[in-house]
């Protein structure tokens, strides 16, 4: 389990004493509750993360455990380090919004037809609660020929979660190369 401080000043002056300690700073939120300003050793949240197999996952911050999911995180431009991530809580009975990765699998005809395959929607954003939350959503894209696409209203969402995206809305698809 990924173990983090409380910051207790959330100055500038602070924050760079502690990244420069190695620490990555983090906003923790949830409906309803109290903000939490927190603090996580970058490595040990790297780590965590990437052998993370849901998409919510416990963080110990003081004496709480919380359930969280990452909504979002920001990386220095030029070196790539991470330098913030904000964190919601996944509340048991809650009906709140997160943002759902989509993950493509297999290999549109279209691409032996001179297409090229363009994801145009990383992730989803969907409302559920934090029992129905999907870890990710898998599109089969071997049927798309060139001039194809996936759309939104394609997506087959699980019981209890709907997708807030525009019906519309192209995921994936199939362009002819230029």
């Amino acid at each position: 389990m990924l173990e983090g401080i409380v910051r207790e000043s959330i100055g500038r002056k602070a924050s760079k004493a502690l990244k420069r300690d190695g620490y990555l700073i983090a906003n923790i939120y949830g409906k309803g509750l109290e903000n939490i300003n927190a603090a996580f050793k970058v490595n040990d949240f790297i780590k965590e993360v990437r052998k993370k197999t849901t998409l919510a996952f416990d963080v110990k911050i003081g004496d709480k455990v919380l359930n969280v999911v990452v909504v979002d995180y920001q990386k220095n431009p030029v070196t790539s380090d991470l330098k913030h991530v904000d964190l919601k809580v996944a509340q048991k009975g809650v009906v709140s919004k997160y943002m759902i990765p989509v993950k493509v699998v297999g290999t549109a005809i279209g691409l032996k037809n001179k297409g090229v395959l363009i994801q145009s929607k990383r992730r989803l954003k969907v409302k559920c609660t934090a029992e129905d939350l999907p870890n990710f959503f898998e599109l089969d894209v071997s049927k798309l020929d060139v001039g194809d696409a996936l759309l939104v209203r394609d997506v087959v969402a699980p019981k209890g979660v709907s997708i807030i995206d525009a019906q519309r809305v192209a995921v994936v698809g199939v362009e002819k190369a230029r």
